[in-house]
């Protein structure tokens, strides 16, 4: 994997992709910009700000206000990798991204996204 490549990616580019994913199954975009702000503090300014000025990943995470102290329980296998093994703390941070809107696109429910009752 080509670490610097992934930091430069810009979010305003995968956002849609991410969107395009949820909708695909039944799930709305709304719930994709809820597990961002969830991990990453923004509210729906700062994150359309984010996506509005072509942030890449690197200053996304970096500027974010606040990474969700329970990102941590976030687990699992994400393009063949476990989330909680990668020890990039950037790379870690995009896949928990990545994650959150896997489970959001296979239905599970927000709370259980969330990690509200782990």
């Amino acid at each position: 994997m080509n670490s610097e490549r992934v930091y430069r990616m810009k979010v305003s580019s995968v956002y849609p992709m991410y969107i395009q994913k949820v909708e695909r199954k039944g799930r709305t975009k709304a719930e994709v910009d809820t597990v961002i702000q969830w991990l990453t503090g923004y509210d729906e300014q700062g994150l359309q700000s984010q996506i509005n000025r072509e942030a890449d990943f690197e200053a996304f995470f970096a500027e974010a206000p606040d990474i969700n102290p329970n990102a941590s329980k976030i687990t699992g296998v994400i393009c063949g990798i476990r989330v909680e093994e990668i020890e990039d703390p950037l790379i870690q941070k995009i896949r928990w991204l990545d994650k959150l809107v896997d489970e959001v696109a296979k239905g599970k429910p927000m709370e259980k996204v969330l990690r509200s009752g782990i």
